[in-house]
């Protein structure tokens, strides 16, 4: 069967393919209404598929946005990728996602190449301060870039970030003020990872001004762990064997927290009345754990929403100062019963 193509459209609908190109595109010349509707019945019962491709090609640009996360096994940003495809999806466009593992060269990879396929825009979870990342968006002259969850200081294109500090500061507060321990210990990152611009620096700075507006030193209580379950967990169940074992614990991030309710139940304690644990993200499995997990939770859905405009959107892409180019969204707290409380809040 021949290959259905914009001519046949045109000869169906009885306008010049040039009119079918603006129906296709939706410019860049107006069509009648009654015009658009013959094309488009025509392209209904031809069956005519556009070529992709061959239009990119043309306006150098596809319907394509592209994104780079740490890695999308971790539930936070699998839940922020899937958010970011929906809102996404709602434009018209479809989302490429590559994976830079905490690894600079892959990110970089990553940023070359979807830069170089003509995306739309780019949406970044950046791992870390990346210098070559920042060069490879300076090379490509118009790129649209948006940093999503982090702003490493190498890199200063707008973001789309939460209350990190606000957030985890609420949490730290809630277990010292309303359930009374007489410290907390928080779980940061690896030794290795944390720089400038990373949201569990910003955990970690909120668990410190908590600490300090009761006095509290910090030093002794803040405990180096791996981001994922597994790390934490092997971490936490050596910590809850010591003689050093906290009446409380912040975790940076969900899935610590998830490791380390797993560890309290391999020593043999009781959460929350031999152990309190808050986290932080609010990941759909933190109101399945046991017990269900006290958190913070950002807008994912508006952050998506927001970035996926702002690369999309030339009118929003606006220069400003450091502080109008950084989008913020508040964060809250989300009470279940690993904390020592009843029932979930609201």
């Amino acid at each position: 069967m021949a290959k259905v193509t914009r001519d046949d459209v045109a000869r169906l609908a009885g306008t010049s393919t040039a009119v079918v190109s603006y129906v296709i595109n939706n410019g860049p010349r107006p069509v009648a209404p009654a015009t658009r509707e013959k094309v488009l019945a025509a392209i209904e019962q031809l069956g005519y598929r556009p070529n992709s491709v061959a239009q990119a090609m043309a306006s150098r640009r596809t319907n394509l946005i592209g994104m780079v996360v740490p890695d999308a096994r971790q539930p936070f940003f699998a839940e922020m990728a899937h958010a970011v495809e929906r809102a996404a999806s709602e434009r018209g466009k479809l989302v490429l996602i590559g994976n830079s593992d905490y690894v600079d060269d892959r990110e970089v990879h990553y940023v070359r190449a979807f830069l170089g396929m003509r995306v739309s825009g780019l949406i970044l979870v950046s791992q870390g301060p990346s210098q070559r990342a920042a060069e490879e968006f300076a090379a490509m002259e118009g790129a649209k870039v948006v940093l999503l969850h982090r702003r490493p200081e190498a890199i200063d294109d707008v973001a789309v970030v939460t209350d990190d500090v606000g957030g985890a500061e609420a949490a730290v507060r809630h277990l010292l003020e309303v359930h009374g321990h007489p410290y907390v210990v928080c779980f940061g990152g690896p030794v290795e990872s944390p720089a400038p611009g990373d949201p569990v620096i910003d955990h970690v700075e909120g668990w410190e001004r908590a600490m300090s507006a009761h006095g509290l030193p910090t030093e002794p209580h803040l405990v180096d762990a791996p981001f994922h379950r597994y790390g934490a967990y092997e971490v936490a169940v050596e910590l809850l064997r010591s003689e050093n074992r906290p009446p409380a614990i912040f975790c940076s991030t969900d899935d610590q927290a998830i490791g380390v309710l797993r560890a309290a139940r391999e020593v043999g304690l009781r959460v929350p009345q031999d152990l309190a644990v808050a986290g932080f993200d609010d990941v759909p499995e933190a109101a399945l754990a046991d017990p269900p997990l006290t958190t913070v939770a950002s807008d994912r859905d508006a952050m998506a929403r927001a970035a996926v405009d702002l690369v999309l959107d030339d009118s929003l892409m606006v220069p400003g100062s450091d502080t109008e180019r950084v989008r913020k969204f508040e964060s809250r707290l989300v009470v279940r019963r690993s904390c020592g409380c009843g029932e979930p809040s609201a």
